[in-house]
């Protein structure tokens, strides 16, 4: 018998939901409400920084520092140690990467050793489970409910059990992850919620992963608090960020995450001996894009409070659409993604799950979705498999594509 040629870590988990269904969205030319990301371009602020960057000399087109542009970690540090209420040393505490995913890579990497337990809170961004798998450790899922028997009108309906979450932990439990906002559900957790999972993981001496990408997309007077400016979570929360998501730029793939300096050194160990470094010219441009918004910061000017301003509309205009057509969408606090009730359709072309679902509105009705079930684990995913995913942050002509193929098949229907 002929020897295995690739390695164990890579069994279960070659599925990826954004594969499949980006394919074939691109194969049937759908209206593409499905991926996340901004169909308009960043800033002009930003892509000028980037402009000037480029043709700023052969620095800017050679190596910088592994660990983050100085330029940048400097900006990073003075923007969020005002937000976080914590000092930030910016070549101790900050580790720049290439995105949000690459962050949380060396997070799982450096951070979770064979046989530790991770508790993720569902939904989830599917890339965590995989994640900690090929770090050796387990995942155990504590999922957000729906409260109640009532109609859910909202993100902030859905609750997370202090019960269920405790009863998870173990002695073998290293972390527990949490989103917020939250994709796909666009919850944005509560102060009460985050202390709740600040003092069990002080109570158990465990790690707090972070992912906060959507931070400055908040509506109807949600805040945003990071776990990481609670009294004891400093030195345990490892925060992740995204410039891809803050400044509407994701194919510039800047991310990195922001711990105490002694979690941070084993993250830069991973990322020193796989990608090492990241790309110089975008680093400097969102390094400038964090200087301004520093100085707007909180005024009308801020891209900060220009984005969610009129993601707010957009949001709006998709609400009203799907429940035009009879659909019962669940309004997020934060994000930009919707998910929408499917129960009334559920039989429509023996289109019984979510998955079939959005595959048929692909291939015959020409628009791309995602199935929620994919952000939940196997054993949560059937109680969730009545939801889609929209996303909002697309131009107007985009939304209105969209509106046009779901009035059409409702009056069909």
């Amino acid at each position: 018998m002929a020897r295995r040629l690739y390695a164990s870590r890579t069994i279960g988990v070659d599925k990826n939901v954004w594969v499949e269904f980006t394919q074939l969205a691109a194969d049937y030319k759908a209206v593409n409400l499905g991926q996340g990301f901004p169909d308009f371009s960043p800033p002009q602020f930003v892509q000028d920084a980037f402009c000037k960057a480029v043709s700023g000399g052969p620095q800017m087109h050679q190596y910088t520092r592994a660990f983050g542009h100085p330029r940048l970690v400097k900006s990073l540090a003075k923007f969020f140690s005002r937000i976080v209420g914590q000092e930030i040393d910016p070549f101790e505490d900050v580790l720049v990467t290439v995105g949000a995913y690459q962050a949380l890579f060396c997070a799982f990497q450096a951070l979770i050793d064979d046989g530790d337990e991770v508790i993720i809170v569902e939904p989830f961004f599917d890339c965590y489970q995989p994640m900690v798998l090929m770090a050796g450790g387990t995942a155990v899922y504590v999922p957000l409910r729906p409260k109640g028997d009532s109609t859910v009108l909202s993100s902030g309906d859905w609750v997370l059990s202090a019960e269920e979450l405790a009863s998870k932990i173990t002695p073998r439990t290293k972390a527990i992850v949490i989103n917020t906002p939250n994709n796909p559900l666009g919850k944005v957790y509560k102060v009460e919620e985050l202390q709740m999972i600040a003092d069990l993981c002080i109570k158990h001496d465990l790690l707090c992963f972070s992912d906060e990408v959507y931070e400055w997309l908040t509506y109807d007077g949600a805040k945003h608090v990071k776990i990481a400016s609670l009294p004891g979570m400093w030195e345990r929360t490892i925060t992740v960020g995204s410039a891809g998501k803050t400044f509407s730029a994701t194919g510039w793939k800047v991310g990195w995450a922001i711990s105490s300096g002694k979690l941070i050194k084993h993250m830069k160990i991973i990322h020193q001996n796989s990608v090492y470094h990241c790309a110089t010219a975008a680093q400097e441009a969102v390094s400038h894009g964090f200087d301004r918004e520093y100085e707007l910061f909180g005024t009308p000017e801020s891209y900060f409070q220009q984005l969610p301003a009129m993601l707010h509309q957009k949001r709006q205009k998709v609400a009203s659409c799907l429940r035009s057509v009879g659909l019962q969408p669940v309004m997020p606090e934060g994000g930009y993604f919707m998910i929408t009730d499917i129960s009334s359709v559920r039989d429509t072309k023996n289109e019984s799950y979510d998955f079939r679902f959005v595959k048929w509105l692909i291939k015959e009705k020409g628009l791309a979705t995602i199935p929620v079930s994919a952000f939940f684990s196997p054993e949560h995913s059937k109680e969730f498999d009545k939801y889609i995913r929209f996303c909002f942050v697309k131009e107007d002509s985009t939304l209105e594509a969209a509106e046009e193929i779901l009035r059409k098949w409702s009056q069909k229907e």
